[in-house]
Protein backbone atom coordinates (compact mmCIF):
# COMPACT_ATOMS: atom_id res chain seq x y z
CA UNK A 1 0.00 0.00 0.00
CA UNK A 2 1.86 3.32 -0.39
CA UNK A 3 2.38 5.85 2.17
CA UNK A 4 -0.49 7.73 3.02
CA UNK A 5 -1.23 11.02 4.84
CA UNK A 6 -2.97 10.76 7.86
CA UNK A 7 -5.32 13.27 9.40
CA UNK A 8 -6.75 13.27 12.95
CA UNK A 9 -9.87 15.22 14.27
CA UNK A 10 -10.15 15.93 18.13
CA UNK A 11 -13.39 14.86 20.18
CA UNK A 12 -12.88 18.71 21.72
CA UNK A 13 -13.25 20.36 18.67
CA UNK A 14 -17.08 19.74 18.32
CA UNK A 15 -18.38 21.91 21.19
CA UNK A 16 -21.01 24.49 21.97
CA UNK A 17 -19.05 27.65 22.18
CA UNK A 18 -20.30 27.85 25.42
CA UNK A 19 -17.08 29.30 27.88
CA UNK A 20 -16.07 31.94 30.44
CA UNK A 21 -16.09 34.83 27.61
CA UNK A 22 -18.34 33.20 24.70
CA UNK A 23 -21.93 32.17 24.55
CA UNK A 24 -23.75 28.83 23.41
CA UNK A 25 -23.36 29.45 19.42
CA UNK A 26 -24.27 25.42 18.64
CA UNK A 27 -26.78 24.37 21.29
CA UNK A 28 -27.37 21.02 19.35
CA UNK A 29 -23.61 20.25 19.93
CA UNK A 30 -24.24 20.70 23.90
CA UNK A 31 -25.19 17.47 24.80
CA UNK A 32 -22.69 15.23 22.03
CA UNK A 33 -21.91 11.81 22.72
CA UNK A 34 -18.01 10.78 21.69
CA UNK A 35 -19.48 8.21 19.42
CA UNK A 36 -21.74 11.16 18.06
CA UNK A 37 -18.84 13.07 17.03
CA UNK A 38 -17.04 10.46 15.30
CA UNK A 39 -20.70 9.64 13.72
CA UNK A 40 -20.45 13.73 12.55
CA UNK A 41 -16.72 13.30 11.12
CA UNK A 42 -17.21 10.46 9.55
CA UNK A 43 -20.47 11.94 8.01
CA UNK A 44 -20.26 15.68 7.53
CA UNK A 45 -16.17 16.09 7.22
CA UNK A 46 -14.45 12.83 5.77
CA UNK A 47 -17.13 12.64 2.58
CA UNK A 48 -16.02 16.23 1.44
CA UNK A 49 -12.71 15.58 2.18
CA UNK A 50 -12.95 12.48 -0.31
CA UNK A 51 -14.47 14.36 -2.99
CA UNK A 52 -11.12 15.99 -3.53
CA UNK A 53 -8.77 12.48 -3.03
CA UNK A 54 -7.47 12.51 -6.42
CA UNK A 55 -5.74 15.44 -6.32
CA UNK A 56 -3.94 14.86 -3.57
CA UNK A 57 -0.21 13.55 -3.65
CA UNK A 58 -1.05 10.40 -1.68
CA UNK A 59 -4.42 8.74 -0.73
CA UNK A 60 -5.67 9.80 2.77
CA UNK A 61 -6.49 7.95 6.47
CA UNK A 62 -8.33 9.16 9.56
CA UNK A 63 -8.20 8.81 13.06
CA UNK A 64 -9.52 10.78 15.94
CA UNK A 65 -8.22 11.73 19.44
CA UNK A 66 -9.32 11.93 22.41
CA UNK A 67 -8.73 12.89 26.24
CA UNK A 68 -9.17 10.39 29.17
CA UNK A 69 -11.39 10.64 31.14
CA UNK A 70 -13.76 13.27 29.96
CA UNK A 71 -14.17 12.04 25.90
CA UNK A 72 -13.10 8.48 26.55
CA UNK A 73 -13.58 6.30 29.69
CA UNK A 74 -14.34 2.52 30.90
CA UNK A 75 -18.11 3.53 30.07
CA UNK A 76 -18.12 4.10 26.60
CA UNK A 77 -14.70 2.91 25.62
CA UNK A 78 -16.59 -0.26 24.01
CA UNK A 79 -19.10 2.00 21.88
CA UNK A 80 -16.28 4.46 20.80
CA UNK A 81 -14.07 1.70 19.17
CA UNK A 82 -17.56 0.39 17.58
CA UNK A 83 -18.20 3.61 16.27
CA UNK A 84 -14.61 3.76 14.71
CA UNK A 85 -14.34 1.12 12.79
CA UNK A 86 -17.20 -1.45 12.76
CA UNK A 87 -18.33 0.90 9.81
CA UNK A 88 -16.59 2.61 6.43
CA UNK A 89 -14.48 5.08 6.10
CA UNK A 90 -12.78 3.26 9.27
CA UNK A 91 -11.46 5.84 11.37
CA UNK A 92 -8.64 4.96 14.01
CA UNK A 93 -7.34 5.59 17.32
CA UNK A 94 -4.65 7.86 16.46
CA UNK A 95 -4.24 9.43 19.82
CA UNK A 96 -5.02 9.09 23.38
CA UNK A 97 -3.88 11.61 25.89
CA UNK A 98 -4.50 11.72 29.63
CA UNK A 99 -6.20 15.04 30.69
CA UNK A 100 -5.22 15.50 33.52
CA UNK A 101 -5.33 19.52 33.87
CA UNK A 102 -9.20 18.55 33.94
CA UNK A 103 -8.40 17.01 37.30
CA UNK A 104 -5.14 18.67 38.61
CA UNK A 105 -4.18 22.15 39.00
CA UNK A 106 -1.13 21.72 41.04
CA UNK A 107 1.66 20.50 38.73
CA UNK A 108 -0.50 16.69 38.27
CA UNK A 109 2.07 14.26 37.91
CA UNK A 110 5.15 16.36 39.03
CA UNK A 111 3.39 18.00 42.09
CA UNK A 112 5.21 18.10 45.27
CA UNK A 113 2.05 16.92 46.73
CA UNK A 114 1.79 13.11 46.92
CA UNK A 115 -1.89 12.95 46.50
CA UNK A 116 -2.05 15.09 43.23
CA UNK A 117 1.05 13.08 42.12
CA UNK A 118 0.25 9.66 42.69
CA UNK A 119 -3.30 10.63 41.46
CA UNK A 120 -2.51 12.02 38.31
CA UNK A 121 -0.22 9.05 37.91
CA UNK A 122 -2.60 6.77 37.95
CA UNK A 123 -4.91 8.52 35.32
CA UNK A 124 -1.80 8.01 32.62
CA UNK A 125 -2.04 4.27 33.88
CA UNK A 126 -5.50 4.04 33.27
CA UNK A 127 -5.08 5.97 29.78
CA UNK A 128 -2.49 3.18 29.04
CA UNK A 129 -4.76 0.34 29.92
CA UNK A 130 -8.13 1.75 28.25
CA UNK A 131 -5.72 1.98 25.08
CA UNK A 132 -4.38 -0.67 24.65
CA UNK A 133 -7.40 -3.12 26.03
CA UNK A 134 -10.36 -1.82 24.57
CA UNK A 135 -9.57 0.10 22.13
CA UNK A 136 -7.31 -1.91 20.52
CA UNK A 137 -9.62 -3.35 17.18
CA UNK A 138 -9.75 0.35 16.38
CA UNK A 139 -5.64 0.95 16.32
CA UNK A 140 -4.60 1.62 12.83
CA UNK A 141 -2.95 -1.84 11.40
CA UNK A 142 0.64 -0.41 10.63
CA UNK A 143 0.53 3.05 12.71
CA UNK A 144 -0.16 2.77 16.44
CA UNK A 145 -1.53 4.87 18.34
CA UNK A 146 0.44 8.12 19.87
CA UNK A 147 -0.03 8.61 23.66
CA UNK A 148 0.59 12.85 24.08
CA UNK A 149 1.81 13.83 27.36
CA UNK A 150 0.37 17.49 27.83
CA UNK A 151 1.76 20.35 29.73
CA UNK A 152 -1.72 21.33 31.23
CA UNK A 153 -1.48 20.34 34.78
CA UNK A 154 2.32 20.54 34.72
CA UNK A 155 2.16 24.64 35.38
CA UNK A 156 3.38 26.77 38.61
CA UNK A 157 3.02 30.44 38.95
CA UNK A 158 5.22 31.23 41.74
CA UNK A 159 9.35 31.72 41.30
CA UNK A 160 10.62 29.28 44.40
CA UNK A 161 13.03 26.40 44.85
CA UNK A 162 10.45 24.23 44.44
CA UNK A 163 10.74 24.03 40.71
CA UNK A 164 13.59 21.34 40.38
CA UNK A 165 12.07 19.10 42.47
CA UNK A 166 8.70 19.86 40.60
CA UNK A 167 10.43 18.89 37.13
CA UNK A 168 12.87 15.88 38.76
CA UNK A 169 9.18 14.15 40.58
CA UNK A 170 7.86 14.78 36.47
CA UNK A 171 10.94 12.70 34.91
CA UNK A 172 9.75 9.97 37.31
CA UNK A 173 6.16 10.20 36.78
CA UNK A 174 7.12 9.66 33.03
CA UNK A 175 9.56 7.31 33.35
CA UNK A 176 6.76 5.17 35.63
CA UNK A 177 4.27 5.52 33.31
CA UNK A 178 6.83 4.45 30.07
CA UNK A 179 8.06 1.25 32.15
CA UNK A 180 4.26 0.21 32.55
CA UNK A 181 3.61 0.41 28.90
CA UNK A 182 6.39 -1.26 27.89
CA UNK A 183 4.72 -4.37 29.95
CA UNK A 184 1.92 -3.83 27.75
CA UNK A 185 3.98 -4.27 24.73
CA UNK A 186 5.95 -1.26 24.39
CA UNK A 187 3.68 -0.50 21.19
CA UNK A 188 2.67 3.24 21.63
CA UNK A 189 3.68 6.01 20.89
CA UNK A 190 5.18 8.65 23.24
CA UNK A 191 5.01 12.27 22.61
CA UNK A 192 5.42 15.75 25.24
CA UNK A 193 3.29 18.21 23.94
CA UNK A 194 5.41 21.58 24.69
CA UNK A 195 3.36 24.39 26.04
CA UNK A 196 4.74 27.89 27.43
CA UNK A 197 1.64 28.73 29.40
CA UNK A 198 -1.99 28.43 29.99
CA UNK A 199 -3.74 27.35 32.05
CA UNK A 200 -0.56 28.64 34.50
CA UNK A 201 1.66 31.60 34.25
CA UNK A 202 4.66 28.61 33.23
CA UNK A 203 5.09 25.10 32.09
CA UNK A 204 7.51 22.60 33.05
CA UNK A 205 8.20 22.01 29.18
CA UNK A 206 8.00 25.12 27.84
CA UNK A 207 9.32 24.48 24.39
CA UNK A 208 10.37 21.61 21.86
CA UNK A 209 14.11 21.62 23.17
CA UNK A 210 12.77 21.20 26.54
CA UNK A 211 10.81 17.87 25.50
CA UNK A 212 13.91 16.49 23.59
CA UNK A 213 16.54 17.22 26.95
CA UNK A 214 13.58 15.71 29.09
CA UNK A 215 13.53 12.37 27.40
CA UNK A 216 17.28 12.74 27.09
CA UNK A 217 17.64 13.01 31.12
CA UNK A 218 14.85 10.11 31.41
CA UNK A 219 16.66 8.03 29.28
CA UNK A 220 20.15 9.32 30.99
CA UNK A 221 18.19 9.00 34.75
CA UNK A 222 15.86 5.78 34.54
CA UNK A 223 16.95 3.86 31.72
CA UNK A 224 13.99 4.33 29.75
CA UNK A 225 15.19 3.98 25.81
CA UNK A 226 14.26 6.89 23.82
CA UNK A 227 12.81 4.84 20.84
CA UNK A 228 9.16 6.04 20.26
CA UNK A 229 9.93 8.69 22.30
CA UNK A 230 9.42 12.11 21.13
CA UNK A 231 7.08 15.60 20.72
CA UNK A 232 3.73 16.63 19.72
CA UNK A 233 4.72 19.84 18.71
CA UNK A 234 1.77 21.90 17.84
CA UNK A 235 2.55 24.83 15.32
CA UNK A 236 0.45 27.37 17.83
CA UNK A 237 2.39 26.68 20.82
CA UNK A 238 5.26 28.03 18.89
CA UNK A 239 3.05 30.77 17.64
CA UNK A 240 2.33 31.99 21.00
CA UNK A 241 5.88 32.61 22.29
CA UNK A 242 7.11 33.89 18.92
CA UNK A 243 9.18 31.22 18.18
CA UNK A 244 10.49 29.82 14.28
CA UNK A 245 8.13 26.76 13.48
CA UNK A 246 10.64 25.71 10.96
CA UNK A 247 13.75 25.65 13.00
CA UNK A 248 11.38 23.28 15.83
CA UNK A 249 10.58 21.00 13.15
CA UNK A 250 14.40 20.63 12.30
CA UNK A 251 14.97 19.92 16.08
CA UNK A 252 12.47 17.77 16.42
CA UNK A 253 13.48 16.08 13.11
CA UNK A 254 17.83 16.04 14.18
CA UNK A 255 16.87 14.13 17.13
CA UNK A 256 14.58 11.56 15.55
CA UNK A 257 11.37 13.15 17.95
CA UNK A 258 8.83 13.60 15.18
CA UNK A 259 6.17 11.30 15.82
CA UNK A 260 3.30 13.02 16.43
CA UNK A 261 2.26 16.81 14.86
CA UNK A 262 -0.77 19.05 15.69
CA UNK A 263 -1.02 21.19 12.70
CA UNK A 264 -3.50 23.82 14.08
CA UNK A 265 -2.35 27.40 14.36
CA UNK A 266 -2.04 30.47 16.31
CA UNK A 267 -2.69 32.84 13.41
CA UNK A 268 -1.08 36.61 12.94
CA UNK A 269 1.31 34.05 9.90
CA UNK A 270 -1.02 34.17 6.94
CA UNK A 271 -1.69 37.67 6.28
CA UNK A 272 -5.20 37.24 7.16
CA UNK A 273 -6.13 35.37 10.01
CA UNK A 274 -5.33 37.39 13.32
CA UNK A 275 -3.56 36.15 16.67
CA UNK A 276 0.24 35.44 16.86
CA UNK A 277 2.94 35.57 19.95
CA UNK A 278 1.51 37.31 22.91
CA UNK A 279 -2.22 36.11 23.16
CA UNK A 280 -4.12 32.70 24.56
CA UNK A 281 -4.18 29.77 22.53
CA UNK A 282 -6.28 30.96 19.19
CA UNK A 283 -6.46 26.83 17.89
CA UNK A 284 -6.93 28.75 14.28
CA UNK A 285 -7.23 25.82 11.66
CA UNK A 286 -4.01 25.25 9.33
CA UNK A 287 -3.77 27.52 6.68
CA UNK A 288 -1.75 27.61 3.52
CA UNK A 289 1.49 29.13 4.59
CA UNK A 290 5.16 29.35 3.75
CA UNK A 291 6.38 28.31 6.47
CA UNK A 292 3.53 25.32 6.71
CA UNK A 293 5.04 24.26 2.83
CA UNK A 294 8.60 24.14 4.26
CA UNK A 295 7.60 22.14 7.24
CA UNK A 296 5.54 19.72 5.30
CA UNK A 297 8.99 19.55 2.67
CA UNK A 298 10.96 19.01 5.59
CA UNK A 299 8.57 16.16 6.81
CA UNK A 300 8.16 14.28 3.34
CA UNK A 301 12.15 14.28 3.30
CA UNK A 302 12.02 12.68 7.26
CA UNK A 303 9.61 10.26 5.88
CA UNK A 304 7.29 11.16 8.15
CA UNK A 305 4.01 9.26 7.70
CA UNK A 306 2.17 9.32 11.27
CA UNK A 307 -0.58 11.29 12.69
CA UNK A 308 -1.32 14.67 11.83
CA UNK A 309 -3.40 16.35 13.98
CA UNK A 310 -6.19 19.33 13.93
CA UNK A 311 -6.28 20.37 17.38
CA UNK A 312 -8.53 23.42 16.52
CA UNK A 313 -11.32 25.22 18.00
CA UNK A 314 -13.98 27.05 15.37
CA UNK A 315 -14.82 30.67 15.68
CA UNK A 316 -16.06 31.69 18.73
CA UNK A 317 -19.49 33.06 16.46
CA UNK A 318 -19.39 29.42 14.14
CA UNK A 319 -22.75 28.00 13.76
CA UNK A 320 -22.53 24.02 13.32
CA UNK A 321 -22.10 24.51 9.15
CA UNK A 322 -19.21 27.32 9.54
CA UNK A 323 -17.28 24.68 11.90
CA UNK A 324 -17.58 21.60 10.34
CA UNK A 325 -16.03 23.79 7.22
CA UNK A 326 -13.33 24.52 8.89
CA UNK A 327 -12.56 20.94 9.55
CA UNK A 328 -12.85 20.47 6.16
CA UNK A 329 -10.69 23.44 4.85
CA UNK A 330 -7.73 22.48 7.80
CA UNK A 331 -7.45 19.26 5.86
CA UNK A 332 -7.28 20.91 2.39
CA UNK A 333 -4.84 22.92 3.41
CA UNK A 334 -2.29 20.77 4.90
CA UNK A 335 -2.81 18.72 1.63
CA UNK A 336 -1.92 21.93 0.06
CA UNK A 337 0.97 22.63 1.44
CA UNK A 338 2.05 18.97 0.99
CA UNK A 339 2.07 19.31 -2.49
CA UNK A 340 3.55 22.64 -3.15
CA UNK A 341 6.16 21.36 -0.47
CA UNK A 342 6.96 18.13 -2.49
CA UNK A 343 7.12 20.78 -5.88
CA UNK A 344 9.35 23.20 -4.20
CA UNK A 345 12.97 23.39 -6.19
CA UNK A 346 14.53 22.71 -2.65
CA UNK A 347 18.18 22.03 -3.79
CA UNK A 348 17.89 25.12 -6.28
CA UNK A 349 17.07 26.87 -2.93
CA UNK A 350 19.62 25.83 -0.68
CA UNK A 351 22.01 26.89 -3.54
CA UNK A 352 20.84 30.06 -3.98
CA UNK A 353 20.62 30.93 -0.23
CA UNK A 354 24.59 29.92 -0.21
CA UNK A 355 24.91 32.58 -2.55
CA UNK A 356 23.04 34.78 -0.50
CA UNK A 357 20.50 35.29 -3.06
CA UNK A 358 18.03 35.17 -0.75
CA UNK A 359 15.94 37.47 -3.29
CA UNK A 360 15.52 34.45 -5.06
CA UNK A 361 14.94 32.35 -2.46
CA UNK A 362 12.28 35.23 -1.40
CA UNK A 363 10.65 34.69 -5.73
CA UNK A 364 10.82 30.86 -5.14
CA UNK A 365 8.89 30.77 -1.95
CA UNK A 366 6.37 32.94 -3.38
CA UNK A 367 5.69 30.60 -6.58
CA UNK A 368 5.38 27.94 -4.15
CA UNK A 369 2.83 29.81 -1.51
CA UNK A 370 1.17 30.60 -4.76
CA UNK A 371 0.77 27.42 -6.26
CA UNK A 372 -0.42 26.16 -2.88
CA UNK A 373 -3.06 28.49 -2.82
CA UNK A 374 -4.09 27.32 -6.19
CA UNK A 375 -4.17 23.67 -4.91
CA UNK A 376 -6.21 24.63 -2.57
CA UNK A 377 -8.84 26.35 -4.21
CA UNK A 378 -8.62 23.36 -6.51
CA UNK A 379 -9.37 20.90 -3.84
CA UNK A 380 -12.03 23.03 -2.06
CA UNK A 381 -13.93 23.55 -5.28
CA UNK A 382 -13.64 20.18 -5.39
CA UNK A 383 -14.60 19.17 -1.98
CA UNK A 384 -18.41 21.48 -3.05
CA UNK A 385 -19.47 19.78 -6.12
Amino acid sequence: MPQTSKHNFCAWTFNDGKKGFTPCMRPMWSNLSTVDKIQITRERVIPRIQKAAGLFIAPLEFGFEFHYDNELNEENADDVAHALVEEEPKIYVGMTTPGAHVHYAFGGSGSLDDVERDGASNLGIRTVDLTYNRLRKAWHPDTPPTLVLWNGSWGYHLASPAIPGMRQRLKGGIAGLCKHEMQKGGLLYFAIEPKGNEGHAHHMVPVVGSAISMWREIEDEYGIPRKKKGVNRELGHDEMLGLCTIFSTSEEIDNDMLVHEHLNSQGGNDGISLGGPGKFDIDHEVKVTGNGIVIARMMQNAGYSRWCGHDMQPRPYDAIKQALERCVRAALAWEACRKAGKEMPWNEMINAYARRDTITVEDMMRDSLTKAHGYFRETYQASLS
